[in-house]
């Protein structure tokens, strides 16, 4: 059961409707003009408002326009006459959830009701589980512990003022998902919904369908209709990750959504509207899939209107042992135990890994040796083997220059003063300040 807003100055039409919606439970609230219908949002709470297009005074569209400045959220079902398609197609580009022409049958409005009402609750549910996310553990953080990601963050909030797709390019466990978050955070959408979807997890016909929905007898086991994830993340920001594993179909389906905002939902011929900004994720080089005819030219220049490249953790070597730190307190929080240091070997033996699987590596191995450590330090015994069993500790596909450059970066993140680390690296401040000139270091 849930609460209608009916609107149409047409006393008969009010009547009508307010029978055919009560006749299956709902709560039925009607105002005869648009000025009375806003009056009457903030104390009627509607979950749903149905409204005519024409009507004396405030239109149908002004009034839309006006219920999604309150509640971009809110879906509204607009009524027109047979002759007045091109009112309907215009409502549809504003932001109205579905519209019915007039006459209508009982089962029709219900019917377009009710799929409002799932888009609602599958609205509801996201943030429920949301908000369940952010009382057991604190939001995931863009962490900036050196120049370069300062610099990542800067430009990512700038991108975040804006409605721009966005690229976010990276190896697996860099932070591409943390840094989508972030600039949802930070953007005009921020109290709209982030909705992720996985792009490698399902199939393409169950990814299609989490994406665009399905209505019912679509395919085996579609039993009533359903929203997808573009639907439920209205006002707010869908993270596309690991983009280019998509098939050519779904290709094909969010280009067209990327130029029109529109989609059908699979098995279905109604067009839906969403307004929902697109970031995009992937560890994958996409120009060279484009080559090989496994991506579409066109969308990869549709997603690549902003693209941001975040670094592996071995091309910053200055920000393990910060980030080391910081998920070790984290860690400590989240099992109930001390704060812990990390003993100097321990610290040797995190920066001279090479972190293949990046800042999410970091962050288990971190977990790992506070859950294990017997006191408040982590010693190299906490560390998991394959940490400790490379000796040699070097990469040997960098050049001279390069393992200069990044053992530099590390004694200064290190120190606090520059006297300190160039006592530390055994030469003088000036031979040092032309070094972090050389190396971009300042």
């Amino acid at each position: 059961m849930a609460n209608i807003l009916v609107v149409d100055d047409d006393r008969n039409i009010r009547r009508v409707l307010a029978a055919s919606l009560e006749s299956a439970a709902h709560q039925v609230t009607m105002a005869e003009s648009a000025e009375r219908a806003l009056e009457l949002m903030a104390s009627a709470a509607p979950a749903v408002v149905v409204t005519d297009v024409r009507m004396a005074g405030m239109g149908g569209l002004k009034l839309l326009e006006s219920i999604k400045r309150l509640n971009p959220a809110m879906p509204v079902v607009m009524m027109t006459a047979y002759g007045s398609i091109p009112d309907a197609v215009e409502a549809m580009r504003q932001g109205a959830y579905d519209y019915v022409t007039k006459p209508f049958t009982t089962e029709h409005i219900l019917r377009v009701v009710a799929r409002a009402l799932e888009l609602q609750e599958l609205r509801a549910e996201n943030k429920e589980l949301r908000d369940k996310i952010d009382s057991l553990s604190e939001p995931e953080q863009f962490l900036t512990y050196s120049p370069h990601s300062r610099k990542l963050a800067e430009t990512a909030a700038q991108v975040a003022n804006s409605d721009a797709t966005a690229l976010i390019t990276g190896e697996s466990g860099t932070g591409k998902s943390m840094l989508a978050s972030y600039i949802h955070r930070l953007s005009p959408r921020k109290d709209g919904p982030f909705v992720q979807v996985a792009c490698t997890t399902l199939s393409e016909h169950l990814l299609e369908s989490e994406l665009f929905g399905h209505v019912r007898g679509s395919f085996t086991g579609a039993i009533k209709d359903k929203p997808g994830r573009l639907e439920a993340a209205e006002g707010g920001t869908v993270l596309l990750d690991e983009i280019g594993d998509l098939t050519p179909v779904v290709q094909s389906k969010l280009l067209r959504f990327l130029q029109e905002r529109t989609f059908e939902r699979v098995g279905g011929a109604q067009t839906i509207k969403v307004d929902a900004r697109i970031i995009a994720a992937t560890n994958q080089h996409l120009e060279q899939l484009v080559k090989e005819k496994r991506f579409r030219e066109d969308l990869y220049y549709r997603l690549n209107v902003i693209e941001l490249q975040v670094p592996a953790l071995r091309d910053r070597p200055g920000e393990i042992m910060k980030l080391a730190e910081h998920f070790a307190e984290q860690a400590a929080r989240t099992h109930h135990k001390p704060a812990h240091s990390i003993a100097s070997e321990a610290r040797d033996a995190l920066v001279s890994y090479s972190w293949p699987g990046n800042i999410r590596e970091l962050r288990n191995v971190m977990e790992r040796a506070v859950i294990l450590s017997r006191g408040e330090t982590i010693d190299l015994s906490d560390l998991p083997d394959k940490i400790l069993a490379t000796p040699d500790k070097l990469d040997h596909s960098l050049t001279l220059e390069q393992m200069e450059r990044r053992h530099i970066e590390v004694v200064l993140e290190q120190a606090m003063t520059l006297e300190e680390a160039a006592d530390m690296l055994g030469i003088n401040v000036a031979t040092l300040w032309r070094k972090r000139r050389r190396y971009g270091l300042d």
